[in-house]
């Protein structure tokens, strides 16, 4: 069976940046996604569209296909008090290079990743990890199937929930852009998806190493 709109795909994968591996799914835990449903990037499921179980892949995405080039207004300084949890600023959590899940006002998850603390403000970059990368993708194709009627509505995982559906992170910038979380598409939006990539953090679940979150208010 062909790989396919509506059809549950099973991928083992190795992402490399730059000569270093920074993502990656085995035989017996691959990647699992619907084919078609814009949960992976559009440019990543055109190149594996076709293939069959057992079928090997190798690939490179530019910026432009994959993650989309830095963008510089993605990248601004908010009050230290916006890290504030039970009225104490966490210090602790404020280390440059740290990505830290924070929640806006409506209660959804973005990733910021700490650049600079200053006296009494904290640079955010909420531009996603590999924006600017060229990304080299090699792997194999475990298994095709069709997807089940429940697993259409819902998402293999429950990724497609209505309450769970792709959206803004909710910080709202001056020329009216706005920050997504997780992988970008060519339409904007953006898909949850949750695997581990080598420096533990989770792509589009809010998790963090010491399992809380910084909240964030838009002013």
């Amino acid at each position: 069976m062909k790989i396919q709109k509506d059809h549950v795909v099973a991928l083992a994968y190795e992402l490399t940046v730059d000569g270093k591996v920074v993502d990656s799914a085995t035989e017996n835990q691959p990647l699992e996604y619907i084919h078609g449903k814009n949960m992976l990037i559009p440019r990543f499921e055109e190149e594996v569209e076709g293939k069959e179980p057992g079928e090997e892949y190798a690939f490179t995405l530019s910026p432009e296909e994959g993650y989309g080039e830095h963008n510089p207004k993605l990248s601004f300084d908010i009050p230290k008090e916006s890290f504030a949890i039970d009225g104490v600023i966490r210090e602790d959590l404020l280390v440059v290079g740290r990505i830290i899940p924070m929640l806006n006002s409506a209660g959804e998850v973005c990733h910021a990743k700490i650049v600079e603390v200053k006296d009494n403000d904290v640079t955010v970059d909420f531009n996603h990890p590999m924006a600017g990368c060229t990304l080299n993708f090699k792997g194999k194709v475990v298994s095709v199937r069709e997807a089940t009627e429940k697993e259409l509505r819902f998402g293999v995982h429950g990724e497609l929930a209505p309450e769970e559906e792709c959206g803004c992170c909710g910080h709202h910038h001056e020329d009216g852009e706005c920050c997504h979380e997780g992988h970008h598409h060519e339409d904007g939006e953006c898909c949850h998806e949750g695997h581990h990539h080598e420096d533990g953090e989770c792509c589009g679940k809010g998790r963090h190493g010491d399992g809380e979150c910084c909240h964030h208010h838009d002013s």
